[in-house]
């Protein structure tokens, strides 16, 4: 008799055995499947139960607390990754865990602009926001305030009341690829560290500098003439040249785009009236170099300013032909022979 009950206490807790791995495993079956992804993100620092539980409010597995047992006893789940997934229903219990531990997040969407060398600040905030890349109110007035920026190389830029936009020139030329919906305030971070790259990678920068008793600030002005005022790339260092050439014999520089600098529509042609403006940056009216760049120069026009090419020419006009070249001259006299020449060939 005694054996009779001990058998069917046997059976009884087998049946439950059974009946309790037959629930288990209905839980750990793949809930119903989906073409729908869901798209969930697995915050940083987020442990194991939280995850499980976190799964289970998503709809990818029917029960937390299996998926917990099934980590620990496979001794799994220490190495899920932080992101943004997009998991279909009906994945199992493997593949999710295959999933996050191998980062396996969705690729963030981006966004590609491009900034044209010798673009000025005003010009970039126009583009950019009109390519809903950044907010043109903002952009301009984070331009004067390089402090809210922690880019090593515009620390000890100078901030004066005179210039236009403190940020002028410092915003490099390039295409950009970054983060859909990056601010305003990341756009232009990136723009600086860009700059400070490429600058960086100037042999012996400082050493040049120092020779030629010029601050970078100084260096980028000169440098923004040149890209406002050169098309064709091999006589960069020529003009830039010139440029020196007039510091030199304090001569006032009389560069047409420091004027058009000043307005906010470029003109095709400038007018005497124009040429008298009131404004630090008017060269027609002012000594030396205006107080700061006057557009984004590229690396080609750094380097020209930084390396100008050695001549006596002291005047320059361009050409009429269509090569959007120059014709240099020593002297006054020759300079008005060579516009007679330029108006000849139109």
């Amino acid at each position: 008799m005694k054996g009779k009950v001990i058998g069917s206490l046997l059976l009884v807790l087998l049946l439950l055995a059974v009946g309790a791995g037959g629930y288990i495993w209905s839980l750990m079956r793949p809930v119903q499947a989906s073409s729908e992804p869901v798209v969930f993100e697995i915050k940083s620092g987020a442990g194991t139960s939280q995850i499980a539980d976190q799964l289970q409010q998503e709809g990818l597995i029917r029960n937390s607390l299996v998926f917990k047992g099934y980590l620990k006893w496979n001794k799994l789940g220490g190495k899920f990754m932080a992101g943004t997934y997009a998991m279909n229903p009906g994945v199992t219990f493997d593949e999710i865990i295959h999933k996050l531990n191998s980062g396996d997040v969705v690729p963030e969407e981006m966004v590609k602009f491009t900034i044209p060398e010798g673009y000025t600040v005003l010009q970039m905030a126009d583009k950019l926001s009109a390519e809903g890349i950044v907010d043109k109110k903002e952009f301009l007035k984070l331009a004067n305030e390089p402090s809210a920026f922690d880019v090593e190389i515009i620390k000890n830029m100078p901030v004066d009341e005179e210039m236009r936009y403190a940020l002028e020139g410092y915003l490099f030329p390039e295409t950009y690829e970054m983060k859909k919906g990056s601010t305003t305030h990341e756009v232009m971070q990136r723009m600086l560290e860009e700059f400070q790259t490429r600058v960086n990678s100037i042999p012996d920068l400082q050493a040049k500098l120092e020779e030629k008793k010029l601050s970078l600030h100084e260096l980028l002005t000169i440098a923004s003439l040149v890209e406002r005022e050169v098309v064709v790339d091999k006589e960069r260092a020529l003009v830039a040249g010139v440029i020196y050439n007039r510091i030199k014999e304090d001569m006032k520089l009389e560069i047409d785009a420091t004027v058009q600098y000043l307005l906010d529509k470029p003109k095709a042609r400038l007018l005497f009236k124009d040429l008298k403006v009131e404004s630090p940056y008017n060269t027609y009216l002012n000594k030396g170099l205006p107080p700061g760049p006057i557009a984004s120069p590229s690396l080609a026009s750094i380097k020209a300013a930084l390396s100008p090419e050695a001549s006596e020419y002291l005047f320059y006009v361009t050409k009429k032909d269509g090569t959007s070249g120059h014709l240099f001259a020593k002297t006054y006299k020759e300079h008005e022979q060579n516009i007679a020449k330029s108006k000849a060939a139109q």
